[in-house]
This record gives structure tokens, sequence and C-alpha cells, in this order.
């Protein structure tokens, strides 16, 4: 009987899929096959506060380090970097996460039952998106990230109610101007941990700094696009950004230029000071670049899924989620099979 049914479903997708592909439309169920993963979506909102949480701890207690290095020096500078440091956290990861964690994300993890609201959904986040571009674009002078003619074109198709005139329009500044405007983030980011990294020269303060830039970058990507990653993805980046701080600390608490020292032998030895400035040139130039890399690495990530789940909003939106003959037949059929077995086994009177 299970067979059958099986087999029964399987003739019902293929004659939906061929009503489709003559509507020239993908069927829900080409797409749960093609795009959909089975994913808890509690299990990921869990993951994702674990995680964030997990990081915010990390930078507590390394900034907490560096209060305890300058209260040893003195205690009273010490109470007062604890305080600013505090202020600092509170700037530097609780507004930035918080902005991150409010950013609304499009809904692409689908089935038959729950498509239809994510499509309504993801064409509400595509008006919000337009509308945030449009008016960045209008209020903040010389901003430079989008493309003025483009964003007019955005505003007209908006203001008509155009969806697919909005959708081709939003699509061309995400492959142009958005995509350019994110590697400009993406670069500046980069180098700017890359040189703090040279001159901290500390590995707590590395592993700081790297969290704080990562997280940064993360939020400037998504106020860029307008929208952020899922639950899923973002967990895959804050647990990039984890590893990143842990790297950073670890590289920070290496002499990696001591060791290229010894490897000179006597070309350096009579020289000691030529050693030391070796060695520190060496650490420095190696933390910065490593750094820096990271910090790329998370930039492009983050782009990755932006721009995946973005394209996948896209499929969705264009999939038929209506209710076929077939459909309704094969409803009838099962419903009609359930109280055949209902009558059956039920008792007498």
């Amino acid at each position: 009987m299970k067979q059958k049914e099986e087999k029964g479903l399987t003739v019902y997708e293929k004659k939906a899929g061929e009503s489709a592909q003559t509507n020239g439309k993908l069927t829900i169920y080409e797409y749960e096959q093609k795009y959909t993963k089975r994913q808890n979506v509690r299990g990921a909102k869990f993951l994702l506060r674990l995680v964030a949480a997990v990081i915010g701890v990390f930078l507590f207690a390394v900034l907490a380090l560096i209060s305890l290095d300058v209260y040893k020096i003195n205690e009273y500078v010490g109470y007062g970097v604890a305080g600013g440091c505090l202020i600092l956290y509170i700037f530097v990861f609780i507004v930035p996460l918080c902005k991150i964690m409010k950013s609304d994300y499009f809904v692409t993890n689908v089935n038959a039952f729950t498509a239809r609201e994510a499509q309504r959904h993801n064409k509400k986040l595509r008006h919000d998106i337009a509308e945030k571009i449009i008016d960045l674009t209008a209020r903040v002078e010389g901003v430079g990230w989008y493309d003025s003619k483009v964003v007019g074109q955005l505003a007209i198709a908006s203001k008509t109610g155009d969806e697919e005139g909005l959708k081709k329009n939003l699509t061309a500044l995400y492959e142009g101007s958005v995509k350019k405007s994110a590697k400009d983030l993406i670069f500046k980011s980069s180098l700017k941990s890359a040189t703090y990294s040279m001159v901290s020269q500390a590995a707590h303060v590395d592993a700081a700094l790297i969290v704080v830039v990562n997280l940064q970058l993360i939020k400037d990507l998504i106020f860029l696009y307008g929208f952020r990653p899922s639950d899923a993805k973002l967990v895959k980046i804050f647990g990039r950004v984890l590893t990143n701080s842990l790297t950073a600390y670890g590289l920070g608490s290496m002499n990696v230029g001591n060791t290229v020292v010894k490897t000179m032998g006597e070309a350096v030895r009579d020289i000691p000071i030529l050693g030391s400035a070796i060695a520190a040139l060496v650490d420095s130039s190696v933390q910065g670049l490593v750094n820096g890399t990271l910090t790329t690495v998370i930039g492009y990530q983050t782009i990755k899924y932006l721009t995946k789940e973005y394209k996948l909003q896209d499929i969705l939106d264009g999939v038929d989620v209506s209710e076929t003959p077939v459909e309704l037949q094969e409803a009838c059929t099962e419903l009609e099979t359930q109280l055949k077995k209902k009558k059956k086994y039920a008792p007498a009177v």
C-alpha cells in the first residue's frame, strides 16, 4: 500500500511538473527538490544566539585582560580603562549585534505549505529594501554606494507598482554598484584589521580588534544590501568570526620573528639589536597579513550568502504554488482512502 502511495505521489508530482512546464513556471515540488534542505528553524535560531553569546563572552574577557594589564601598572588608570572598555563593549559589540539581528532576511528554505507565505514576506522585504535605498540616496549626499540612474528607475517602478521593474532594478544594483561597494568595504576593513594588528603587538588586543572589525564589516554589508543572511547562514558567519579571533590570539602569542632570526644564525648573532628589530618586523607583518586576510574571508563569505539568498528568493517568486486539478484530485483520493480505513476498523453498532 505504501509503495502504491509513493508511486501515486511520484506520478502526481510528474503531472504537476509537466503542467507547470507548459506555463513556463517551476513547481514548488521542483523548487523543494533543488533548493530546499531539511532544517531545524528553532535549532538554528538557538545556535545563532549561542554563538553570538560566546563571541560576546570572549570579547568581554579580552577587554577585561586589557584592563587588568593596565591596572597592574596603575590602579586608578586601570579603573578608568575598565570603564572605557565597558562603554566600548556596548558600542562595538552590543549595538552592531542588535542591528544585525534586527535586520530582516529572505525566506527561501520552504516547502509546499510555507511557500506562499514566504513569497508574500519576500515581496514586502523587496519593497522595504527599495524604499531604504531610494531614501538613503536622496537624503545622504555623496554616499556613492548605489548607481543613481538605476535608483531613479527603481523609484519609478516602486511608485507605479511595477513589480517586475522593481525586481529588475534591484538585481541590476546588486550585480553592479552594490557589488563594487561591498568589495570596497571589505578592502577597507581588511586594511584596517591588518594595520591595527601590526601596531598592537599584543595577542589579546589582536583578538579584540578582529571581533570588532569583523562585526562592523558584517553590519556594514547588511546595511548596504538591505537584508541579512538567514539564521543558519549567520551561524556560519559568526562561527568564522570566533575562529578568526581565536586564530589572531594564537598568532599573537607566537614569536614568529624570533624563529626566523634563529634560522639566520651567524648573520645576526653579533648584532642583537638588528635581530630584535627583524623579529618585531616579521611578527607584525605576519600578524597583519593573516588578520587582514581573515577579515577578507569574512566579507566575501557574507556577500556570498547574501547573493545566494537573493537569487533564491527571485527563483521562489516565480514558482507556481497554485492548486492544480491533479492536486485536488489527489487530496480527494487520499481523503477517501483514509475514510475507508476508518470505516473498516470501526466497531459495529
